[in-house]
């Protein structure tokens, strides 16, 4: 086999590989930002949305969306083609940034998402608490709740209100996602 022969196997592998390393995960967190729709629609949008579980992103106004196993660009079609079938928006660009980069240590992880300051992955460790994970994703916003907080665990959905301390303690597990909700009508 010559150089020439060799470099384009390698090539061929290549081509073949990186489409599946690209593939969004379970346990990760993905960037979706939202165009085509006016500003204060933006700002609904415009988040990093941990893939839950059982492999979804949970959208506004749409719901579940399955994430794992697709890539960014696969995940982006399917989110616009869904805004677009529910006609919430009628010509939304969505980008989705696969937020991995370079986090190795992935089953360390809980996730946080909603209205904190900083969505996204936030570190496990042994005795972690719901209301320390939400801290740590920089507490919530003036728009979050923490009347109706949800915790996902293994398929299952439970909600809490930090503003009551027995339900601050609660334990976190590896790869939990909690979701902090915008206030309603009432503030709450």
């Amino acid at each position: 086999m010559n150089f020439k022969t060799i470099q384009n196997i390698l090539l061929a592998l290549a081509c073949l590989i990186s489409p599946i390393m690209a593939q969004i995960e379970s346990g990760t967190s993905v960037q979706i930002t939202i165009m085509g729709v006016p500003g204060e629609e933006k700002q609904k949008i415009d988040a990093v949305y941990p893939v839950g579980r059982n492999g979804t992103v949970n959208m506004p106004f749409i719901g579940n969306i399955r994430a794992a196993g697709l890539q960014p660009e696969n995940l982006a079609a399917s989110i616009q083609n869904a805004y677009r079938s529910a006609q919430i928006y009628r010509n939304p660009t969505i980008q989705v940034i696969d937020t991995r980069g370079g986090m190795t240590a992935r089953e360390q992880m809980v996730h946080v998402g909603g209205q904190v300051r900083r969505p996204g992955p936030v570190a496990y460790r042994k005795n972690l608490t719901i209301y320390q994970a939400v801290q740590g994703a920089g507490g919530a916003t003036e728009f979050g709740s923490l009347k109706r907080v949800k915790l996902f665990r293994n398929g299952k959905t439970t909600t809490f209100d930090l503003s009551k301390a027995q339900f601050k303690r609660v334990p976190m597990q590896r790869d939990d996602t909690i979701e902090i909700p915008q206030k309603n009508w009432l503030g709450q």
